[in-house]
């Protein structure tokens, strides 16, 4: 699949690190470090501009070691990038940790995952059909 993309950063265009890699990484694209304090959040700006084709969405996602290492995580998670949106990407991070963490230009600060998705036709009806689960909601599976 081809995508195309404006890139305005001062970085290279996204890409895939493995063969098998699911998503590509977003980078900051800031004139200046950004401090995040604990629990603050911020719009990120990339840079790049994109047109997906109709049918499929990109999931901007945390990156795990942000995550696991600095208690950065994108607040919005994972945040949509609809077919019809030509607007730049941002990406809202937040700081989840009790320590300030700065923000510099380039830093990979998410992933980007594109994904296939269908749009449903809703119908109306008065009345659902039985499941073994019925109304059981969260964490109600597996229990015994």
């Amino acid at each position: 699949m081809k995508i195309e993309i404006i890139n305005k950063s001062k970085h290279t265009l996204p890409q895939y690190e493995t063969e098998s890699s699911a998503g590509v990484d977003l980078r900051a694209n800031i004139e200046e470090p950004i401090i995040l304090k604990p629990l603050e959040r911020s719009l990120i700006k990339t840079g790049l501009f994109m047109a997906l084709p109709n049918g499929y969405e990109a999931q901007v996602r945390p990156r795990s070691g942000l995550a696991y290492k600095n208690g950065i995580t994108v607040l919005n998670s994972p945040g949509t990038i609809d077919a019809d949106y030509r607007g730049e990407i941002g990406v809202i991070l937040v700081n989840l940790s009790n320590e300030n963490f700065e923000i510099k230009d380039g830093e990979r600060i998410a992933q980007l995952v594109i994904a296939k998705h269908e749009q449903a036709e809703f119908v109306g009806v008065e009345v659902l059909d039985e499941t073994e689960r019925g109304a059981g909601g969260f964490g109600s599976t597996g229990k015994k």
